[in-house]
């Protein structure tokens, strides 16, 4: 079928010179009924008036009665087509159009023109009556054949693009539509065609060929024409501009990526990359976000006449973002950014306002002092033609700047992008200050965490040590985890890993208290149960003092009311190790065949909350081993974790070897990651034994007459290890110490001597009171014996054990014998 008898066809469709006009309101309601409109839909004035337009037509379509009426307020009419219901419930086919139509009184209405499609007699209209119709719509309407080539065309198709109507006659709709892809829009057109369904409301976004490339779109609808047999004969089309309300979309769309990607972490750079991503390329081609130091480092940004410098101002790379590889300009993160004085990028953060150059002198170079390349590069090197810059502002405190770039063949930057780009950057401006803040509690906790964690383990020959802590992430906040290793007397060494709940200073503090009170308590020389119990009380009566409900967990955090702690003995001598555990997750063991087994320790109840006494599991150690106390962050994956798997992955961990401190970092570095959910810390020790020669032990009985052969064995001892200069302080001691054992005790006693870092001197009796140090007056004939033992030593203390009490004395060795 040719372009005429098309033509032929469509122009029946758009007959006025027989249509049947009506009056609406702007609420869709019939106000005025002619007799064109009787003839047509068999109403009567008296039916039709009052009627809504919707009681007029097939339910499909009165369903769209709303979206018409309002499609009228806005675009001063509609021309379509509609399925009419006479009122014999007849459907019939006919093209509407609505058109406003003032009253004199200044009213409004409207007049709709119906015409009947159908093969009635008489329906012969001419071009100019179609192209009357079509001639005042707002919308672009035309009509193509089945080859999809262009029959008729209003002149509103014209601000779509392809010229005059006239031009188009005969063309493909992909030769005279360059602002859109011709390709997906016919291919629409052919779904019409071969389905009969017509489409409705199709949008599609294309660009102008323009310089610079300019983006549309605009909303399309299809219905298919056919002839009296039914087969289709072309499609009949309107287009709708769209750009505005597209934009707008875009616009509110990026904004919405903003609210959800920008501020996601307390991370600095990071909150800045964010800012840079969402930015790329919903709006700009190139973004550059600089911070001043100050900002970085968590400070506030110095004051100072900024304006009326003549030195160029320094910032920090926080993060970028390109759609190109632009090498010349990008500095990379991290490196410090110089822009000269007078400068678009000078000013902003000087006065605080932004600035917009729609189009770039092409041959300006960059603003900065210099680049990595050593020279800078001009902005139509870079392939840069629009700019923005728009300072970081939170508070009323300019943290920085955000520069955003369009290349050469991307529109212009206007009005409408600078007031989005301020949104943005407004929006990511509190992120940024969030933290900044953060920033500098974090590292204000960081630093008093780090002062109360040991600088460095305290040397001893009992194990050797390596221990690894990692602070959690910005997002969770800095925790209250810490280790420690205390030396005890008789060559013994308390190992103890612990956290305290909740996160910031508070817990930094609070883990300070509870470290200080642990190695109070290991100085009393307590087993691990012992030590816990007392530590238990003490949480609880802070927290009471402080107003803090009994057994909870919460603001009584900063008491350290729930944490949790695993205090391990270990004596070298033989091995033996002791260990309690409150709330704390049990000690791993490294065998020196590699193997590893987790101690099966009955868990007391956390710090502070009240319930069953703690409970000690001792064991023996072969020399070699490793034992691993760790905090439960070194076994978490996220907010939630599984005991079980959680250890699986630290015994594959743990199975690894190397020097202990080298294997110490990898656990952890296997286990968690850089930014960890939680703290971690990883105490590791592996146990040492002292060699006989090291350790000489001997019973004797409790008879005065003993202390002479006591004082006898013990220089013969001193002897042995070469130490003779001691000898004289050593027997003092064994005199005082054995002497007070047969006095106030019963039973055997037991001498022993260890040669380690320090000599040390016990006496083993079966008593149970614990000996008093006297300060006897000048008249006093007794009680100078402990006196004289704690001036000439180093230190000296008493511990209590199954068989009775033992009175120890350390001296301090100058330097150990070969």
């Amino acid at each position: 079928m040719g372009a005429d008898e098309v033509y032929g066809v469509a122009r029946q469709r758009f007959d006025v010179a027989d249509a049947a006009p009506l009056l609406l309101d702007p609420q869709g309601v019939v106000t005025g009924w002619t007799s064109g409109a009787r003839r047509l839909l068999a109403y009567p004035a008296s039916e039709a008036v009052g009627r809504k337009l919707a009681d007029l037509l097939a339910t499909e379509d009165a369903e769209r009665v709303p979206d018409l009426v309002e499609r009228c307020r806005r675009d001063g009419g509609w021309t379509g087509l509609l399925t009419a219901r006479r009122r014999d419930g007849h459907p019939v086919k006919v093209a509407a159009r609505i058109t406003s139509a003032e009253e004199a009184n200044g009213g409004s209405r409207w007049l709709m023109l119906l015409s009947e499609l159908a093969d009635a007699p008489g329906w012969n209209m001419s071009r100019t009556v179609l192209e009357q119709m079509a001639a005042g719509a707002p919308v672009g309407i035309a009509i193509v054949d089945t080859d999809l080539r262009f029959v008729w065309s209003n002149a509103a198709l014209e601000q779509f693009g392809g010229g005059p109507a006239p031009r188009r006659l005969g063309l493909r709709f992909a030769d005279v539509q360059p602002g859109m892809d011709g390709q997906a829009v016919e291919a629409q057109m052919r779904h019409v065609l071969e389905t009969g369904e017509a489409v409705v409301g199709y949008e599609h976004v294309g660009h102008v060929r323009s310089a610079p490339l300019r983006e549309t779109a605009h909303m399309l609808s299809f219905t298919r024409l056919e002839d009296e047999r039914g087969h289709p004969i072309g499609v009949y089309y309107t287009v709708v501009d769209m750009t505005d309300r597209h934009r707008a979309r875009q616009r509110l769309a990026l904004l919405d990526r903003a609210g959800e990607s920008i501020g996601r972490s307390l991370d600095l750079t990071r909150t800045a990359q964010e800012l840079a991503d969402v930015a790329v390329p919903g709006l700009a081609d190139f973004v550059t976000v600089d911070l001043l130091e100050s900002v970085l480092r968590g400070a506030e940004p110095a004051p100072g006449p900024l304006a009326d410098s003549e030195e160029p101002v320094e910032l920090r790379r926080a993060g970028y973002r390109s759609v190109q590889d632009l090498a010349e300009a990008v500095i990379e993160i991290g490196e410090v950014v110089a822009f000269r004085a007078g400068t678009p990028p000078f000013r902003c953060l000087a006065t605080g306002r932004s600035w917009r150059a729609e189009r770039l002198d092409p041959l300006t170079r960059d603003w900065t002092t210099d680049t990595p390349s050593g020279r800078r590069a001009t902005f139509r090197e870079l392939g840069l033609h629009s700019v923005m810059t728009v300072p970081i502002r939170s508070r009323g405190t300019t943290l920085g700047i955000t520069t955003f770039y369009r290349r050469d063949d991307r529109e212009f930057f206007d009005e409408e992008d600078l007031r989005l780009a301020e949104d943005l950057v407004a929006r990511a401006a509190v992120c940024v200050d969030n933290a900044r803040r953060y920033t500098r509690e974090r590292d204000a906790a960081l630093v008093l965490q780090r002062s109360l964690l040991p600088h460095r383990l305290p040397e001893q020959d009992a194990v050797e040590v390596a221990a690894c802590y990692r602070p959690a992430d910005e997002l969770t906040g800095l925790g209250g985890d810490w280790y420690d290793l205390i030396p005890l007397s008789g060559a013994r060494v308390a190992l103890v890993v612990g956290e305290v709940p909740g996160h910031g200073i508070d817990a930094a503090a609070a883990m300070g208290q509870l470290r200080t009170a642990v190695r109070t308590l290991a100085a009393l020389d307590l087993p691990p149960e012992e030590v816990l119990a007392h530590l238990d009380d003490l949480v609880a009566r802070s927290a009471r003092e402080e107003g803090a409900e009994p057994g909870t967990v919460g603001s009584a955090g900063t008491q350290g009311v729930g944490s949790g702690c695993v205090y391990v003995v270990y004596d070298p001598v033989d091995g033996g190790c002791s260990m309690a555990a409150a709330g704390h997750p049990a000690p791993a063991v490294v065998m020196p065949d590699g193997s590893v087994v987790f101690v099966d320790l009955p868990q007391g109840p956390p710090l502070g909350v009240g319930g069953p006494p703690f409970e000690a599991v001792e064991t023996a150690l072969a020399e070699g081993s490793t034992l691993a106390l760790h905090t439960d962050g070194l076994l978490a994956r996220g907010e939630t974790w599984a005991v079980d798997a959680g250890r699986e992955r630290l015994r594959r961990a743990l199975e690894r070897s190397g020097p202990l401190e080298s294997y110490c970092r990898s656990v952890v570095d296997a286990l968690v990651p850089a930014r960890p959910y939680d703290d971690v810390a990883l105490l590791m020790a592996r146990t040492k034994r002292l060699g006989t020669e090291q350790v000489a032990d001997w019973d004797l009985p409790s008879d005065p007459a003993v202390v002479a052969d006591a004082r006898r064995i013990a220089t013969r001892q001193l002897a042995h290890w070469g130490l003779e200069e001691l000898a004289f302080t050593t027997k003092l001691v064994v005199s005082e110490l054995v002497t007070n054992a047969i006095r106030y005790a019963t039973g055997s006693i037991r001498l022993r001597l260890i040669r380690e870092r320090a000599l040390v001197c016990e006496v083993l009796d079966g008593g149970a009171t614990a000996p008093h140090l006297r300060h006897p007056r000048t008249t006093d004939e007794g009680g100078r014996g402990l006196l004289l033992v704690s001036q000439l030593t180093q230190r000296w203390g008493t511990r209590f054990v199954p068989e009775g009490k033992i009175i120890w004395a350390e001296q301090a060795l100058t330097e150990l014998p070969e």
